[in-house]
């Protein structure tokens, strides 16, 4: 079996002397682990960033046991953002997301486009509300969505509408731009509101019922904006 594609590198681990297990997300094929040989050569390390955009040759003898990624850079997302630790956080944090929520072999494109629209989003002024949405759409992608305006409340405080949702526990404040599509007079407390309302609906409807552990990434990440 031999395929070609593209997809971002999601995570490796060490396999054996000089070789890797690497899991990229790719266009075509989906989520898909294989083995990368020579992967500590100075050349082909240097690919390997997680974030990266490669071209992929797959081999594999059949469909039942893991094959080979021959590579080629086509995008090295992640070493431009080595200086800058929101962002680099924000990258970590989507791979791992996207590691956790999708499934091995089932192809969504969607959610490869959604990835390279990130790294794309990540040089513009707006980068963190269009990544805010981002999350949402991948949450779509998956069959959970999370219908802000449908499900918030509203109140209003000196003459200040306020948004909310209230759930069994707590009661979850919701940014104004996300029910009215604004950007303007965006706080660092609206960003931390929304990452929190959106890690408070994928626990409660995918990691807990599923006995996965909450992505330390993506509390690291939402930690930047406290």
């Amino acid at each position: 079996m031999i395929w070609s594609d593209k997809g971002f590198l999601l995570s490796k681990v060490n396999f054996k002397e000089n070789s890797i297990i690497a899991k990229f997300y790719t266009e075509k094929h989906g989520k898909f682990s294989g083995i990368i040989y020579g992967a500590t050569s100075k050349k082909i390390k240097s690919y390997l960033e997680n974030g990266n955009e490669l071209f992929l040759e797959y081999h594999a003898k059949n469909e039942n046991l893991m094959g080979y990624f021959k590579i080629e850079i086509i995008t090295p997302s992640t070493s431009k953002f080595f200086s800058e630790k929101i962002k680099l956080s924000c990258i970590v944090s989507i791979l791992d997301l996207v590691n956790l929520l999708t499934v091995e072999g089932q192809q969504n494109e969607k959610i490869y486009n959604l990835l390279k629209n990130i790294f794309l989003n990540l040089d513009n002024k707006n980068w963190i509300e269009n990544y805010i949405y981002s999350e949402l759409e991948l949450l779509r992608y998956i069959g959970f969505d999370l219908n802000i305006k449908e499900f918030c409340k509203s109140e209003v405080t000196n003459n200040i509408k306020n948004y909310f949702i209230n759930t069994s526990s707590k009661k979850l404040m919701v940014p104004n731009f996300l029910v009215e599509n604004s950007y303007n007079n965006i706080s660092k407390a609206d960003i931390y509101n929304s990452l929190i309302l959106i890690s408070e609906f994928m626990k409660k409807n995918i990691f807990i019922p599923n006995s996965l552990n909450f992505p330390v990434s993506r509390l690291n990440f939402i930690n930047n904006f406290k």
